[in-house]
């Protein structure tokens, strides 16, 4: 089932690319996002129509259940048949052998979601896969080093203006399997988020899941765009370089982990260190990496006052790492 899948994803693909180029409107809010021909093409592009069943135009059996297998037909209460995308410009995603597996679509105006992804299907699990990762493999191992974004429009937008090694998260938070795939690709992974308090909320989320899965080789850092920006709209403002230049000045992850474990922790009081460790204890026992662990500790017993010892009891980490950490 899984090639006839690919094949239809891979047929609406096609019919969403053609009807991108008759749709003037749709190309109109391409350019108006600064978006050249070529951009679009390499990342293959498209438009899903408006109408409730253009895809019948693709297809020959519009009541195939393939099409339902696929994420690209649904069935209202009414037992109707209608295409899950509408009106949206389409991003799709491949696989790592470049096979379309799904899709992101974004909607032109209007009300709905601004993104709406496919479905999980047997083909498609969003927790494993990163949009533009096909594109972007070259200039990672070129570079070492990974942009991890939100947006299928943050990649795109970013690869035209030359920083081709971006990736995005199809819109779901950071996963395990996202965090481990990328430490397998790049000697640096730098995850970008907007700099308003959503945006650190996200980064929060990524740490969280980042720890279990970092090691003592591992280079992860967290980039907060000016507020006002996200990574499309400053490099189209600034420029590639410029964010390029920017990504220099991302926390490390061990700076981010202290940074918001002690946000809003009064440290000149008893109360304030004792919540700082409560604040981290749960992190830290998710660090599976020795020498990072042992420099968190020491970063956290200056300003509490406790000895790193006393943090390991603390804590709880006498089971958790009982033959890398001796509690001097």
């Amino acid at each position: 089932m899984s090639h006839i899948l690919i094949d239809h994803l891979t047929q609406a693909a096609s019919f969403y690319r053609g009807q991108l180029r008759a749709s003037p409107r749709a190309v109109a809010y391409l350019k108006s996002r600064g978006l050249r021909g070529d951009i679009a093409a390499r990342y293959g592009l498209g438009y899903a129509p408006a109408g409730f069943q253009a895809l019948r135009e693709a297809f020959q059996n519009y009541n195939d259940r393939a099409l339902e297998k696929a994420g690209l037909v649904a069935v209202n209460d009414g037992g109707r048949r209608y295409d899950r995308f509408r009106d949206r410009i389409m991003f799709p995603i491949l696989d790592d052998a470049g096979s379309v597996i799904g899709f992101g679509g974004r909607v032109l105006e209007g009300d709905g979601p601004k993104y709406l992804n496919s479905p999980e299907t047997e083909v498609f699990q969003k927790g494993r896969v990163l949009f533009g990762m096909t594109q972007a493999a070259e200039a990672i191992a070129a570079t070492g080093t990974a942009y991890v974004v939100e947006g299928y429009l943050d990649v795109v937008s970013l690869a035209q203006h030359g920083v081709q090694n971006a990736v995005a998260t199809l819109g779901t938070a950071t996963t395990g399997q996202h965090v481990e795939r990328l430490l397998g690709l790049a000697k640096r992974v730098i995850f970008c988020f907007d700099g308003d308090d959503a945006g650190r909320r996200a980064a929060a989320r990524a740490l969280d899941v980042c720890l279990p899965h970092v090691t003592d080789t591992a280079d992860v850092g967290f980039l907060f765009l000016p507020r006002d920006h996200d990574p499309d709209s400053y490099v189209r403002a600034k420029g590639g370089d410029a964010f390029n230049d920017l990504a220099l000045e991302a926390s490390t992850l061990e700076g981010f982990f202290l940074a918001n474990a002690m946000q809003g922790c009064q440290l000149e009081y008893a109360e304030g260190r004792a919540r700082l460790v409560a604040t981290a204890a749960p992190r830290l026992q998710q660090i599976n990496a020795p020498a990072m662990l042992r420099r968190i500790l020491a970063a956290i017993a200056a300003p509490t006052k406790f000895s790193v010892g006393e943090l390991i009891d603390l804590c709880g980490l006498e089971k958790n790492m009982p033959s890398t950490i001796d509690g001097q």
